[in-house]
């Protein structure tokens, strides 16, 4: 089993009735202006440490909590119940509305600490679909919704329409084992080479430090249940990032999706080199960027 050890921030818990969620903080630096404080939301087969505060020998800024918080943000990433370090002890599948729950409590511990201010959020690939219900049913503790490798319908999804093959197999258990090769396939599925092997290693060797099992229940939810946002009610400023390669986020499905937006500060973006696994790419630093950007855009000086 790897061990991989995560240093530099500050571990905090709270609970969702008597269910204990755990959250990794790494603070804004002090010696730049303030920017915002931001909660990341991991996807179906990983804990959120690896995903967001990934170490790579040879390559800088692999966490993508440090890069934003050394330009003032205070980063914040949380394990859903059944991932990582947060309870997994409840016989559910724990499905993308219990994800959104867990976003609810760690919001609002977040929002306790930070003096209320609204949050930027960030999700990937269900985390996405997580993060999106969640601003569906708290849109006032959201200051800017990025979306990334997100799916609405599942319609030209060659990825979910091959996962959806081993659907029974999802609804008879709980949970699903990983181990190295699935790691593997995440990035091999798609468009192999758009990641170097050094960074899948150490993204092997993080998730399976904490996980050697991942819940079904977002699986199912996307194989069998989609839509589970309705556009017209996700009313918060949104950015929409969608990787070239990806096969979970099909481009007409995103397209039609990004059309119901009805906030008009929103942005689709589609990422050069990128399939799906966003932060582990070789361009990870352009995905930086882009979300860098539209967080930091100044406030309107006309609303119409």
């Amino acid at each position: 089993m790897p061990h991989v050890e995560w240093h530099g921030g500050t571990e905090h818990w709270t609970t969702k009735g008597d269910i204990r969620l755990f959250l990794w903080q790494k603070p804004a630096a002090a010696d730049v202006p303030f920017a915002g404080t931001i909660l990341f939301v991991h996807g179906s087969s990983m804990a959120s440490q690896p995903t967001f505060d990934l170490s790579v020998p040879g390559r800088p800024d692999s966490s993508v909590m440090d890069w934003f918080a050394r330009r003032g943000f205070d980063t914040w990433c949380m394990d859903n119940e059944g991932y990582g370090r947060s309870d997994k002890h409840r016989p559910i599948n724990f499905d993308i509305a219990n994800g959104a729950d867990d976003l609810a409590a760690g919001s609002q511990y977040i929002l306790a600490r930070n003096g209320g201010k609204p949050l930027f959020v960030y999700g990937i690939s269900s985390g996405a679909l997580k993060a999106a219900l969640f601003a569906q049913r708290h849109p006032e503790r959201i200051a800017r919704l990025a979306l990334d490798a997100f799916v609405w319908t599942g319609e030209g999804s060659p990825t979910l329409k091959e996962r959806a093959k081993k659907l029974p197999e999802f609804l008879a258990r709980t949970r699903r084992p990983i181990d190295r090769a699935f790691v593997y396939s995440i990035f091999n599925r798609d468009h192999p080479g758009t990641a170097d092997d050094t960074t899948i290693e150490a993204f092997a060797d993080a998730i399976l430090t904490l996980d050697d099992s991942m819940p079904t229940g977002t699986y199912v939810d996307m194989c069998s249940k989609l839509p589970l946002i309705d556009p017209e009610r996700l009313r918060v400023p949104t950015l929409l990032m969608r990787g070239e390669y990806d096969g979970i986020a099909g481009f007409g499905d995103l397209m039609r999706f990004f059309e119901q937006l009805p906030n008009m500060d929103k942005q689709f973006t589609v990422m050069s080199g990128i399939s799906h696994a966003s932060f582990q790419q070789k361009n990870y630093l352009r995905v930086y960027h882009i979300l860098h950007a539209f967080l930091t855009l100044p406030d309107a000086r006309y609303g119409g």
